[in-house]
């Protein structure tokens, strides 16, 4: 049973125990209240990742981040009116608060009302030959190497199953038929799955141009060798947040220059920084596109994502960046295959070896 006591913070707390609360809740929302329980502010997941492309650290207190400007209800209002009011606004929860301002309950849209399952369409890029991983790569595709006890396109399919993502469509190439062989149909995770089968190497975008029919909403295209916990609700909540044609997901890296920097003025030393620490944005190889976006995708040459980005900010179209905060990996080289399974092992030994996957 989700209890919504477990959203409650105070605003001096700092921003990665909001996030935990966000995450293990259960419930998408962190309630920040006073000593006195009255609600004073709210933060969700898309605050927290917004503070994140600012350069915000994760120990600033959640003062810095909460929504003051928030929508309550009172005890007593029928579930059809929160649900119309929750509606309106574009709300997945609505706090509700007393006469004082205190927090007595929290309702959430899915709870009042079934809402559908995601139609999004998901399309994963597997077609790569993998030859940075060679010799493992030498006969077998990179998406079916395993990362601890199952092949890390497995992986990918039961982490959209659990958010109720249907419909997928594999790019294959490169020793097409064993990924055809493992994945099949889908049948036996419960989703459908068909294939995007590249005669020539389309580029990681390329083979969009492929799908079979035109797709009716934002469908999420993958790279097949990327390993992640992603929360895809918050992803396709950002994207249509933003009201964005293009999504694409970045994850923060860290570079320390090995050497004092040295700064100069002309001839003059001007100072030394030891060894700084350069902070990147990087491309995590997990997109958001709408419908519409596929049209500027060339059917006759390949095409790598990167390049459609650049050509969607060309034409000044709404791209967004959302950047990633749960586990990420990709496995494109070989000391990075062997850090996913130390990842797995890892977490394994720290649930006393009844985990699935990092």
């Amino acid at each position: 049973m989700k209890d919504w006591r477990n959203t409650l913070i105070t605003k001096e707390r700092p921003m990665i125990e909001a996030m935990k609360i966000i995450d293990t809740a259960a419930l998408q929302i962190a309630l920040v209240v006073d000593d006195a329980r009255r609600l004073i502010g709210i933060v969700t997941d898309g605050d927290i990742r917004r503070a994140l492309l600012k350069g915000m650290s994760l120990s600033e207190p959640i003062e810095k981040v909460m929504t003051v400007d928030f929508t309550v209800a009172r005890p007593g209002q029928r579930n059809d009116d929160l649900i119309a009011l929750m509606k309106s606004k574009d709300l997945r929860q609505i706090p509700i608060v007393n006469g004082q301002g205190e927090v007595v309950d929290l309702k959430i849209l899915v709870d009042l009302v079934q809402l559908p399952g995601r139609d999004n369409w998901v399309v994963i890029m597997a077609g790569g030959q993998g030859e940075r991983l060679q010799p493992l790569t030498n006969d077998m595709p990179k998406p079916l190497l395993r990362v601890g006890r199952k092949p890390l396109l497995e992986t990918i399919i039961e982490n959209f199953a659990e958010f109720g993502f249907r419909r997928y469509f594999v790019s294959v190439n490169y020793l097409a038929d064993k990924i055809e062989a493992f994945l099949g149909d889908g049948s036996r995770w419960g989703v459908d799955i068909r294939y995007l089968r590249e005669s020539w190497k389309m580029g990681t975008a390329g083979a969009l141009t492929l799908l079979p029919e035109h797709p009716d909403r934002a469908c999420i295209v993958m790279n097949g060798d990327v390993l992640t916990r992603v929360n895809w609700q918050h992803l396709l909540d950002f994207h249509d947040a933003h009201h964005a044609q293009a999504t694409i997901c970045v994850k923060e890296y860290h570079f320390q220059v090995p050497y004092g920097v040295i700064k100069t003025d002309q001839h003059r030393l001007a100072g030394i920084d030891e060894k700084p620490v350069h902070h990147f944005f990087v491309n995590a190889g997990i997109y958001v596109l709408e419908p519409e976006i596929l049209a500027f995708i060339p059917k006759d040459r390949p095409s790598d994502m990167t390049g459609v980005f650049e050509e969607l900010l060309r034409r000044r179209c709404e791209t967004v960046a959302f950047p990633i905060r749960e586990y990420w990996m990709d496995i494109g080289r070989m000391e990075d295959y062997e850090q996913a399974n130390r990842d797995y092992h890892n977490q394994a030994e720290d649930k006393g070896g009844q985990t699935e996957r990092p």
